[in-house]
């Protein structure tokens, strides 16, 4: 693309303001300020070799989870920006025990909470693998003019207002969703900026590639084992057996289902009964920017965006990617009780 035809993502968001007369252009505002967060985050992940920001914190999350240095960078990076970012009522992080309010007076009058992972994956920074940044945003429901609530926080993903990630990959690129669309813009170094890469992004209906952690098998049901062989079997007019392709981080896992189609799997087992990935940080924000693009998203009994989230740190099973695909993998998998 030449240098006269690059869309940043700034002039990209103005535009699609301008559509809606009645738009305040908020919602852009916290979009450019999630990109700024990502801009930094990326900087220091590019760098991350050679300062010592590299390894364990050597504490754990709320999820009994051992953080890496780079993940308290990018939640700190998250939260301080978005608390400057005069259009963000307050933010919940996968990192944080609770929500957190803004309480000035400009904050308490913002009409969007922000729910974030702030950095997927972060068990593959040590060994250079693709990472990444989750958000969701909320047009929130307590009173305007007070600090936001946890009420806010507890939205099913059908009502969000727009999500998507970063992917610090070999390009970083920032790919949201919003009712109009999905969009995804790619890093230029050399000014900075995230241009339009990737307009209006749509996930083929097939794929030829499962994702999922084949070792945590051993704890799979029945229905789930047979949908594995179903993906090994050969069947040429089908395009089987399927490739099977786990990165470990949802980001990039669900990157490359978005692009070449496909399936990304963490199904309820004996050790997760209630599944391992985070309804609010993780799967509403990714259920939602799929099937903006044409995708689907289940967890077994219901459409991920329809469960009602009863708490911050919620699990559940997730099914997601091409809507033929997923539609298939329901024909094997039988969930007995309803997550959420």
């Amino acid at each position: 693309m030449s240098q006269s035809k690059l869309i940043t993502m700034d002039e990209f968001t103005i535009q699609e303001t301008r559509k809606f007369p009645q738009a305040t252009g908020d919602l852009s505002a916290i979009l450019r300020d999630i990109g700024l967060a990502g801009k930094i985050i990326n900087k220091q992940v590019r760098k991350a070799g050679l300062v010592d920001i590299l390894g364990k914190h050597g504490a754990t999350n709320v999820q009994g989870e051992e953080q890496m240095k780079l993940d308290i960078f990018a939640n700190e990076t998250l939260i301080n920006i978005l608390k400057n970012c005069t259009e963000c009522a307050g933010i919940a992080s996968e990192e944080n025990d609770n929500h957190l309010s803004y309480e000035d007076t400009f904050s308490a009058n913002s009409k969007y909470v922000v729910l974030f992972d702030p950095l997927d994956g972060s068990s593959n920074i040590d060994v250079n693998a693709p990472i990444g940044t989750i958000f969701a945003i909320y047009r929130r429901v307590s009173e305007l003019g007070k600090p936001c609530t946890e009420a806010d926080f507890l939205q099913p993903g059908n009502k969000l207002m727009a999500a998507g990630y970063v992917i610090y990959g070999s390009s970083t690129m920032m790919v949201y969703a919003t009712r109009l669309g999905v969009n995804g813009f790619t890093l230029e170094p050399s000014i900075g900026e995230f241009c339009l890469s990737h307009p209006n992004m749509k996930c083929p209906e097939n794929g030829k590639i499962y994702s999922l952690n084949q070792g945590n098998s051993v704890k799979f049901d029945d229905g789930m084992l047979n949908y594995l062989t179903y993906c090994m079997e050969s069947n040429k007019e089908e395009g089987r057996p399927y490739s099977q392709r786990y990165i470990g981080s949802m980001v990039a896992d669900m990157h490359r289902t978005l692009i070449k189609g496909g399936i990304f799997i963490y199904p309820a087992d004996k050790s997760s009964p209630k599944g391992k990935l985070r309804l609010q940080y993780e799967c509403n924000p990714m259920a939602f920017l799929i099937e903006a693009a044409g995708g689907k998203a289940v967890c077994g009994t219901s459409n991920i965006l329809d469960i009602i989230p009863t708490e911050l740190h919620q699990r559940t099973p997730i099914f997601i990617g091409s809507k033929n695909m997923v539609n298939k993998v329901m024909e094997f998998v039988k969930v007995k009780e309803v997550v959420g």
